[in-house]
């Protein structure tokens, strides 16, 4: 798991060869005025789900892992997302099998630890991370960019 300004994103570009992209597209387009759904950036290499979502209580933001793609999550509106997090190799409690359609299964663990994102962060979340996203109070924005491993 990794939390950072966007401002600093460069500094990750070495660790997938699809990041530096995801990045510039995620700082080049103005996702306010995007219609929510799933939106191809570069095919299905990278490509992102705009959100418009009310933001949930801890005890119902379940833990999930996905094993194909990375997650790049970035609050567009809206002033704090919480995240709970796990390492994977520590779940336990699996809520159903790995769907590899959807690239994810969810897990009734309790998160080791919270983390707050705000406006102008970003949250990456590799294959080792279990996150329950969307936690907290309100409406938010949010995209998820989703990079291929």
């Amino acid at each position: 798991m990794i939390l950072d300004s966007l401002k600093n994103s460069a500094l990750y570009h070495s660790l997938n060869p699809r990041l530096e992209r995801a990045f510039s597209l995620i700082a080049s387009t103005d996702w306010t005025g995007m219609e929510p759904g799933v939106h191809e950036l570069d095919g299905r290499d990278i490509f992102v789900n705009v959100m418009d979502v009310d933001l949930k209580r801890r005890l119902d933001a379940k833990l999930e892992v996905h094993d194909a793609y990375i997650d790049i999550q970035v609050l567009v509106a809206g002033t704090e997302e919480s995240f709970g997090w796990s390492e994977r190799k520590d779940l336990r409690q699996p809520l159903g099998t790995f769907d590899t359609q959807k690239d994810i299964q969810f897990f009734d663990d309790e998160p080791q630890t919270y983390y707050t994102l705000r406006p102008g962060q970003f949250t990456m979340l590799l294959p080792e991370d279990g996150h329950a996203p969307m936690v907290g109070e309100g409406h938010i924005r949010k995209i998820i960019v989703k990079v291929r491993r």
